[in-house]
């Protein structure tokens, strides 16, 4: 079980969608960019049955901004977009108003 000590070393940031492209090894992944307020990161996102390219861009979403890098299917991950998911598919968690961009997520 983790404890409060563990969730408050996970840095959830709000992040702004600004770049969305095919991975070129894998059909149901999405090689995003993502805005956190003066820098950007690269995600890779298994959210491509669940939506289109088009629909994101400009999209603010909530991105663990401390996660150690991975490389998935070839292309480095430099987050990870948070979702819920179930028998519909994937759900990107969104702040309910604009926010600005780098806002902490407590």
């Amino acid at each position: 079980m983790a404890t409060i000590e563990d969730f408050k070393k996970i840095e959830l940031k709000v992040a702004e969608i600004k770049e969305v492209n095919e991975h070129p090894n894998a059909d149901r992944l999405y090689v995003i960019t993502v805005d956190l307020g003066g820098r950007t990161k690269q995600v890779v996102a298994g959210i491509k049955a669940s939506y289109q390219k088009e629909e994101l861009i400009g999209k603010q979403v909530v991105v663990v901004d401390n996660l150690e890098p991975a490389v998935l299917r070839g292309v480095e991950s430099q987050g990870m977009i948070l979702a819920a998911q179930d028998d519909e598919g994937f759900s990107i968690i969104s702040p309910a108003r604009k926010m600005k961009l780098g806002s902490t997520v407590k």
